[in-house]
């Protein structure tokens, strides 16, 4: 299993690749999902702010691609001394894949000089998400 601080790198170093010309506020984003692999991603700002996309959906996105489901653990990095936790939106997003178990996946905020661990469901309480569209049989 890919330990927390090998998936805190990935997040740093490829929030070098980020592309952030307006904010200059670099962020990478790492996943690790149930086989065990990484996905990674960083922020990508338009000019047209609202659709910049964030570096947790990007990861999120290239995982998808891969054929992943199943998020198992997550990492953000930005490029400031503390740190910084996903938007709404993006909490929303890791929710859909986490398999209903919000509580299991480990999310780990980092920056330049902290890091903190917390978990999905504290970050994302009450969540809606696919089994709150189940139908009644």
């Amino acid at each position: 299993m890919t330990d927390s601080q090998t998936l805190v790198d990935a997040a740093r170093q490829i929030a070098q690749q980020s592309y952030s010309p307006y904010s200059k506020f670099a962020v990478g984003a790492a996943i690790l999902w149930d086989d065990a692999t990484l996905s990674v991603g960083v922020n990508v700002e338009n000019a047209s702010y609202p659709l910049s996309v964030c570096a947790e959906r990007s990861a999120v996105s290239a995982g998808i691609a891969d054929g992943k489901r199943r998020i198992v653990k997550v990492a953000v990095w930005a490029d400031v001394d503390d740190v910084i936790a996903p938007c709404g939106a993006c909490r929303q997003v890791l929710y859909e894949f986490c398999g209903g178990e919000a509580a299991s996946v480990e999310v780990i905020l980092a920056g330049r000089q902290q890091v903190r661990s917390t978990s999905l469901d504290v970050l994302l309480p009450d969540a809606f998400g696919p089994e709150s569209l189940a139908q009644p049989q």
